[in-house]
C-alpha cells in the first residue's frame, strides 16, 4: 500500500459510476478502469452518465475549445463502473468499489471520490452497509463527495450513502423548488441536516460518449452538482496537499454563499468555487 503509482499528474479522483468514456477532453488521465458489472478490461460507459460526471471534474475541454472544461483539468481518474447501462446497480457492487479503493487507492494517488450515486430507504440494511463503507474511507483520510439525491423536495429524502453525517453532501441550487424541485433535503434518519452545499444542476453540459474523442450533452440533477464541488476540492488539494478532509468540509462552509433557504434545503448555502479555492 505504499507504493504509489507516479503520474506526473495532479490528484487522483476516484469515479464511483456508469464507467468512463475515453473521451478526448481525458487524454491520458484514465489511470485504471475497474468494472464490477461486466468485468471489461477497457473504459467504456454504455450509459453516458459517468463519462458526464468525469468530465465536470476533470475534462480538459480539448474538444470544446475550453468551453466545457472541468474543475481539475490536470488530476486523474480512477474510474471504476458499478452501474448498469439503465443506471441501475447493487449496493454489493459499490461496496466492492469502495474495498477496492481501500486497497488500492494510495497506489493511484486517490484522494477525492465523487459518489453520484444514491440508494432510498434510509434505514434499511443497504444503506447502513454504504453508510458504513464510506465513513470508513472518511476515517481513512479521503475526501468524499456525494449526491442528495433527486428524491426531494420533501424532508426526510437525502438517498446513502449522502445521509452519512461524515461525508460532503451537495444537492442542486437550482432544482430546490418549483416543477423542477428535485433535489434531496433532510434531515436524515439520525436528525442530521444535510446536504452540505448545493451547487448548479440543471441542464449543465459536460462530455459524453460519441463521436470523434467524444462529445457533448446536457444533463441535469445532483449528480450533476456533485462533481463541480469535487473537481474544485481536487483543486484546492493540489495547491494545499496537506489539507484533511474535516478541513476541507469546514473551508466549505465558511466559504458558501446563504440562500435563504432552510439548512435541510440548501445546507451552509451555494458552493462558491473562487471564494473556495481562495482561502
Amino acid at each position: 500500500m505504499s507504493r504509489k503509482i507516479l503520474t506526473g499528474r495532479g490528484v487522483g479522483v476516484a469515479i464511483l459510476d456508469t464507467g468512463i468514456y475515453p473521451h478526448i477532453d481525458f487524454d491520458t488521465r484514465i489511470v485504471v478502469f475497474q468494472d464490477f458489472i461486466g468485468g471489461r478490461k477497457r473504459p467504456y460507459d454504455d450509459n453516458g452518465h459517468g463519462t458526464h460526471v468525469a468530465g465536470l471534474i476533470l475534462g480538459s475541454g480539448k474538444g470544446s475549445a475550453g468551453k466545457y472544461a472541468g474543475a481539475a483539468c490536470q488530476s486523474h481518474a480512477a474510474a471504476l463502473k458499478v452501474l448498469d447501462k439503465r443506471g441501475n446497480g447493487k449496493v454489493q457492487d459499490v461496496l466492492k468499489a469502495l474495498r477496492w479503493i481501500r486497497e488500492n487507492g494510495r497506489i493511484y494517488g486517490i484522494r477525492v471520490i465523487n459518489i453520484s450515486v444514491g440508494t432510498i430507504g434510509n434505514g434499511t440494511r443497504n444503506s447502513h452497509q454504504l453508510i458504513q463503507g464510506v465513513e470508513e474511507l472518511w476515517d481513512e483520510g479521503y475526501v468524499i463527495v456525494t449526491a442528495a439525491g433527486n428524491m426531494g423536495p420533501a424532508p426526510g429524502s437525502i438517498t446513502a450513502p449522502g445521509s452519512s453525517r461524515k461525508v460532503i453532501t451537495v444537492g442542486s441550487s437550482d432544482l430546490l423548488e418549483g416543477e423542477e424541485g428535485i433535489s434531496g433535503s433532510g434531515p436524515t434518519s439520525e436528525c442530521v441536516c444535510k446536504p452540505d452545499v448545493v451547487a448548479p444542476g440543471a441542464r449543465i453540459m459536460s462530455c459524453a460518449p460519441g463521436g470523434r474523442g467524444g462529445t457533448y450533452a446536457a444533463k441535469s440533477g445532483t449528480s450533476m452538482s456533485t462533481p463541480q464541488v469535487a473537481g474544485a476540492i481536487a483543486l484546492m488539494l493540489e495547491k494545499e496537499p496537506e489539507l484533511t478532509n474535516v478541513e476541507i468540509k469546514m473551508l466549505l462552509r465558511e466559504s458558501a454563499r446563504d440562500l435563504g433557504y432552510d439548512r435541510n434545503r440548501q445546507g451552509w448555502g451555494l458552493f462558491q468555487k473562487e471564494k473556495f479555492l481562495e482561502m
